[in-house]
């Protein structure tokens, strides 16, 4: 699991967190997508697939933008991440 990091993604549409590993090698809109993919599933479907997302971190605040690479941000292992809705 070298070229993962394990993070934990609160959710407020859904008011839940998850443990998600993402991978480090890839651009933030590839992760998002599949962690809007992994978070409907675990969810039974109630997040909508067809909405924007974005990573925030829940610390700092900071809004990562969607063609950084996760391995050059500050995103490592125990990162809290917020995944909001966005218009």
């Amino acid at each position: 699991m070298m070229n993962k990091v394990l993070i934990k993604l609160y959710v407020p549409m859904l008011d839940e967190s998850f443990d998600v590993f993402i991978p480090v090698n890839e651009l933030m809109w590839k992760v998002d997508k599949l962690a809007v993919k992994a978070i409907n599933d675990l969810s039974d479907g109630s997040l909508p697939l067809d909405k924007n997302y974005i990573f925030i971190n829940g610390q700092t605040g900071q809004i990562y933008n969607s063609n950084d690479v996760i391995i050059n941000t500050d995103i490592r292992n125990s990162t809290r991440l917020i995944l909001m809705e966005i218009n």
